[in-house]
């Protein structure tokens, strides 16, 4: 069997740049991005100048105010991210990859099946940087973690690649800092308790045995310490989707009934596309460019039951314009998840044990679509004497 080889394309500071509109001068000057309106007060991705005060994403913002008062805020622009990032993707998966997005400027893929079709390693990272048109860090290894260190290491025309097993892996990431683990929201908070322990690279937290981190820092500690000796979960690429968007341009001062009839129009237009091929949608995001602080707004909205009939789509989405931080200068309507063909054929005899089933199915593709493949887990029991609680049982998809 062969090992695995994890590819990873880093677009650094992909948020920042797009909030920016690729200004240079922002870029080189200390600049962070601003905390989302109504979200919590903490920046996000920050300029190389910025880090030199010891700035760094998440960091709160009075605190990054007072290492660097000369810090340049940026409007976030989440909506400008999400379609840039989502045609980088496709571009990527026109050369065959099935990438697994882990956040804006971050992706994974599995190389092995592209192998042959593009005649090695070599062709397929040529391939990548062809689709992409864009530069870009690349970092090949056997595991994804390890992927993703590699591509924080490479320059944009020197990728690096670490060939081998897990151990290889292990050996590769051993001196590097344990703050490689922010790349892992579950793991974000742990390199600040790992450093003030004296634990500063990757292969210290390693070398301790397991149970001691489990006993620290639970789960958490496994993971780390898993990630750290070059192992790490599989892929779980996303499935193919399309891109079906709708915008409209907004008279000065647009709000209430005007916004709603614009919403509507969007609907409308939206379920007359050609594209949609008479499927239902499952979930759609609403967004809109601001006038007043620059930046836009974007909010994901997941339906209770896929729907094609769009006064129900007006109910529940009429609502969410009231979230807009600031008056909007266009409103936008995409669609993030498609359901099923629309019909609403019942049976002709009701069955009271598989209409539960059906509600219970469909409230767990509802809660995938809000929140991702893990949200619906069940428990598969696998040592069950074993001495050690974490290896008795582990959580897998739960299919309904």
């Amino acid at each position: 069997m062969r090992s695995l080889m994890i590819a990873c394309v880093l677009l650094p500071r992909f948020q920042l740049t797009v909030a920016s509109e690729g200004r240079a001068e922002l870029l080189q000057a200390p600049t962070a991005l601003a905390p989302e309106p109504g979200g919590a007060q903490q920046i996000g991705e920050v300029s190389l100048s910025a880090e030199a005060f010891g700035v760094h994403p998440g960091m709160r913002l009075g605190e990054a105010l007072a290492r660097c008062p000369r810090l340049t805020l940026v409007a976030p622009d989440p909506a400008g991210v999400a379609d840039s990032w989502e045609r980088l993707l496709v571009r990527l998966e026109s050369m065959g990859a099935a990438v697994e997005p882990e956040r804006p400027g971050l992706v994974c893929f599995d190389v092995r099946g592209l192998l042959r079709l593009h005649g090695g390693l070599e062709g397929v990272l040529a391939a990548a940087r062809r689709s992409l048109r864009t530069p870009a860090r690349y970092g090949v290894a056997p595991s994804r973690f390890a992927a993703v260190a590699a591509a924080t290491r490479a320059r944009v025309r020197r990728p690096v690649v670490v060939s081998g097993g897990r151990k290889q892996a292990g050996a590769f990431l051993a001196p590097l800092p344990v703050a490689l683990l922010r790349a892992r929201p579950a793991l974000a908070d742990l390199p600040e308790a790992l450093e003030r322990l004296g634990i500063g690279t990757l292969g210290e937290l390693g070398a301790l045995a397991p149970a001691a981190l489990a006993d620290r820092f639970g789960t958490a500690g496994l993971h780390a310490h898993e990630l750290a000796n070059g192992g790490d979960g599989a892929l779980r690429p996303r499935p193919a989707s399309e891109f079906l968007r709708e915008a409209l341009e907004l008279p000065e001062a647009a709000s209430g009934i005007q916004l709603e009839r614009a919403l509507g129009l969007l609907i409308d237009r939206l379920l007359a596309r050609r594209e949609r091929r008479g499927r239902t949608l499952r979930a759609v995001v609403l967004s809109a460019v601001l006038v007043e602080q620059g930046g836009t707004w974007r909010d994901q909205v997941v339906f209770r039951e896929a729907l094609a009939d769009p006064e129900r789509m007006r109910l529940a989405l009429a609502p969410r314009l009231a979230l807009m931080p600031a008056p909007a200068q266009q409103l936008r309507l995409a669609v993030e998840r498609f359901g099923p063909h629309a019909s609403d054929q019942r049976g002709l005899l009701e069955d009271p044990v598989a209409a539960r089933k059906e509600r219970l199915r469909e409230a767990i593709r509802q809660t995938r679509a809000a929140a991702g493949p893990d949200a619906a887990l069940r428990v598969l029991e696998v040592d069950p004497q074993s001495r050690f609680p974490e290896r008795r049982a582990v959580l897998t998809p739960f299919e309904g």
